[in-house]
């Protein structure tokens, strides 16, 4: 079982540096942490008395980690979900917010087990959750990485500014995909052809 401390750094390595992308609507990032986080949690990291760009680019691999341990992981309570789920959905947790919890409640749901899809982690989901992965212990993972697959084509058919997150300007797959795909088996990846078909319309 991996460790969440690991999980995290993994997430830090896709991340990647800084980026300040206007079409993103987290604007300054480093390591994926926006800086609106680091506003709402007073990451003055340069003591000036305010919390900017300069501070963004400030935060170390490690500060990135642990905020994402603690309001991340810790915060949604995803310690409550079956092992196998934790690592994807704390992922997207990082990614999409609350919206990987609810995707997780809406596809547990559909498997035939109770659970609101509210994108709060309670009882009732982390019940549903062990129940559904117990169910399906060779498809849950697949079939919530499928589903966050998805969620992002969509993102892109509803936001035509963030289409170059699922797609690259060759036409192949973009960031969001190939990340949500690595947590599908190789099985059940996309071909070149069904991605280009996927996507045709925002041509």
């Amino acid at each position: 079982m991996q460790s969440v401390e690991s999980i995290a750094a993994d997430i830090v390595r896709r991340e990647g540096g800084y980026v300040n992308d206007p079409d993103d609507p987290g604007g300054a990032t480093n390591f994926g942490v926006t800086i609106h986080t680091m506003r709402r949690l007073g990451l003055d990291l340069t003591g000036d008395g305010r919390v900017d760009p300069a501070d963004v680019r400030a935060l170390s691999r490690d500060q990135a980690a642990a905020i994402y341990v603690r309001h991340y992981f810790e915060g949604p309570r995803l310690n409550l979900l079956p092992a196998c789920l934790q690592p994807s959905v704390f992922d997207m947790q990082v990614n999409a917010g609350s919206n990987a919890v609810r995707l997780l409640q809406r596809l547990i749901s559909v498997m035939g087990f109770s659970a609101t899809p509210d994108g709060v982690i309670g009882p009732r989901t982390a019940a549903a959750a062990a129940a559904a992965a117990e169910a399906a212990p060779g498809h849950i993972v697949d079939a919530y990485g499928i589903e966050r697959r998805s969620y992002y084509y969509r993102l892109g058919d509803q936001r035509p500014a963030s289409r170059k997150y699922a797609r690259r300007r060759d036409g192949g797959k973009g960031g969001w995909i190939l990340r949500a795909e690595e947590f599908i088996a190789a099985r059940f990846h996309l071909s070149a052809a069904e991605h280009a078909e996927r996507v045709r319309a925002w041509a």
